[in-house]
């Protein structure tokens, strides 16, 4: 058995770890030709391997053969003290001095340049995903996933969790996305469905005494992507028995700045406690961006004072005052920011009001009695220079419109640019949101999800009032992990399930097999998720998830490099008794 790890038959040393404490020594080498340049009588090559790059010097009195950029080459030489150090690389200080050199295989010409600054399309990168791969910063981002994951599985055997694997293949189950569906070839017309979460095993495992579990788990959701969503992705999934919610809180926040700590070298602060309604009524958003101010203004009391179009006895104002943007606030720029808010919920028109020379202006003001305009300009705090922004609607609707034109003039206002990590929990948040489209009550999170017990009077009276125990992480707007205390009552759990207007077949159908283990004494217990590709994302200072995942899909879940989804031939389709009626052509 080895004593220390082994480089292997064709090398002594990594490239990218050669130091000035190396000089003098003989070294063998291997790695890809990052670039060549050639000055006659003198060749230049950087070396580049999963440790990074060091320059190589190969004088005229070496046979050198035909050599080109991705070429895998073997090198022998001694390690020198460079004339003039190259301060952008760690290795920057030396270069080896090549006594012979060999072609190992050779490279057809790269269809982009594999630098970390590329020009590339993401489409042709994902296409040539083993060469994007090469890339330096690409493979630092997979070392700092494996870094973070590693920390995270050392915290919760430190606490005593226990790592067990869950199905991929189960039944279908609800849980707010479509399922993809397996085919099965012995049930023929059944269909497994792979798991958007191991959420009903978790929840059994409880029940069978584990207490403390814990898993890097896979899942699939079959839903419309964007740039911080894949259909299938990871998370670490922890769930416990007997603990409060607070409890798992602490848990859940250890677990994350150990992550952190680990790979990015990062100590985050203490994560502050914000309640649904206070982050939406504050950011406009359940995951709010805590990097930057511009909070929004309650101004409900505005609603008597004036004659705004859709002030209706349930909307409520909300304002969001910016500082010096009076100038920029062009209709241009009005135009744009409602066209967001509309995105997000707004049906009314977007307010602009400024204050320039001591006068209030804008074209909301002829909605505006005297005392509204006083009240308006003194509650808002507004300056001279500033701008407002004011819109009227259903208070979620509201929030989220003027929340999501918060986020867009932060990014124009650059205010998160050197701004550290800014964690913090959402808690508290509805048990139940109505479904306009269904004419039913669904869960906000999942139907398992516990209410606060104080709030149990109004389950059958008024269902919207009722909060959970249930709590998102998020860092830097966005949600980086969520979870729930679980229903333990099978009576309770019951009444849920009448509550969102599931019939006892419907349950019986769909989680028959799931709650009848509830009535053989399940824990008190609770948990959460964190999902590790958004966390990495954070970590690598990028806003595509696709960046740190080694073969991602694309936004219409295609893998560019393989073809996938591709057509199954008529004798698989014909086992599994399928028949494709509208192939998609395209």
């Amino acid at each position: 058995m080895l004593s220390k790890l082994s480089e292997g038959a064709y090398r002594s040393a990594l490239a990218g770890e050669l130091r000035l404490s190396d000089e003098g020594n003989e070294v063998s080498l291997a790695g890809w030709v990052n670039t060549r340049r050639n000055l006659g009588g003198l060749l230049f090559i950087d070396l580049r391997d999963r440790s990074g790059i060091c320059q190589l010097r190969v004088g005229e009195e070496v046979k050198i053969p035909d050599i080109r950029t991705e070429y895998l080459i073997h090198v022998e030489g001694k390690v020198e003290r460079k004339p003039v150090p190259n301060k952008k690389l760690p290795s920057g200080e030396i270069e080896v001095a090549v006594t012979h050199i060999e072609v190992i295989s050779k490279s057809e010409q790269p269809p982009f340049i594999l630098l970390d600054e590329t020009d590339a399309l993401e489409e042709t990168r994902l296409k040539y995903r083993y060469l994007d791969l090469r890339r330096p910063i690409m493979a630092s981002r997979l070392r700092l996933r494996a870094k973070a994951l590693r920390a995270a599985r050392e915290c919760l055997d430190e606490l005593a969790f226990l790592e067990v694997e869950t199905p991929i293949l189960n039944l279908a189950t609800p849980e707010g996305a479509r399922d993809y569906l397996v085919p099965s070839r012995t049930k023929k017309g059944r269909f497994y469905a792979l798991p958007q979460s191991p959420q009903l095993f978790k929840q059994l495992l409880m029940v069978g005494g584990i207490e403390r579990y814990y898993q890097v788990a896979r899942c699939f959701r079959d839903e419309d992507l964007r740039a911080d969503r894949q259909p299938e992705f990871t998370q670490i999934d922890v769930e416990c028995s007997f603990l409060s919610q607070e409890e798992i809180l602490e848990i859940g926040e250890s677990l994350v700045k150990r992550m952190f700590k680990a790979a990015e070298g990062v100590d985050l602060p203490s994560f502050p406690r914000l309640r649904y309604w206070e982050a939406m009524d504050t950011y406009g958003s359940d995951k709010p961006d805590l990097r930057y101010g511009l909070k929004l203004t309650v101004l409900d009391a505005l609603k008597p004072l004036s004659s705004f179009p859709g002030n209706e006895e349930k909307a409520v104002v909300r304002g969001l005052k910016v500082p010096g943007y009076a100038g920029k606030a062009s209709r241009k720029k009005l135009d744009e920011l409602t066209l967001e808010a509309r995105k997000n919920g707004l049906s009314g028109p977007l307010f602009l009001f400024k204050r320039e020379k001591g006068e209030l202006t804008g074209s909301g003001l002829k909605f505006l009695s005297g005392e509204g305009k006083a009240f308006l300009q003194k509650e808002a705090g507004l300056m001279d220079g500033d701008a407002l922004f004011l819109l009227l609607g259903p208070r979620r609707k509201a929030d989220f419109a003027l929340g999501s034109v918060r986020t867009l003039l932060g990014r124009e206002l650059r205010l998160t640019e050197g701004r550290p990590h800014a964690p913090l929990w959402v808690i508290d948040f509805p048990m139940f949101v109505y479904d306009e489209k269904e004419g039913r009550y669904v869960a906000e999170h999942h139907p398992f999800t516990r209410p606060r017990d104080e709030d149990l009077v109004y389950l059958d009276t008024d269902p919207e009032k009722v909060l959970a125990y249930a709590y998102d992480v998020v860092i830097d707007g966005y949600e980086a992990g969520g979870g729930t205390l679980r229903i333990y009552d099978p009576v309770l759990q019951d009444r849920i399930f009448r509550l969102m207007g599931l019939s006892e077949e419907e349950v019986r159908t769909r989680f028959g097999w799931f709650v009848d283990a509830f009535k053989y004494a399940a824990p008190p217990h609770g948990g959460f998720a964190l999902g590790l590709d958004r966390l990495v994302m954070l970590m690598s200072h990028t806003d595509n998830i696709r960046d740190v995942i080694a073969f991602p899909k694309n936004l219409l879940a295609v893998d560019p490099m393989s073809g996938a989804p591709g057509e199954a031939s008529e004798e698989a389709l014909g086992d599994l008794a399928i028949k494709v009626v509208h192939p998609d052509v395209n």
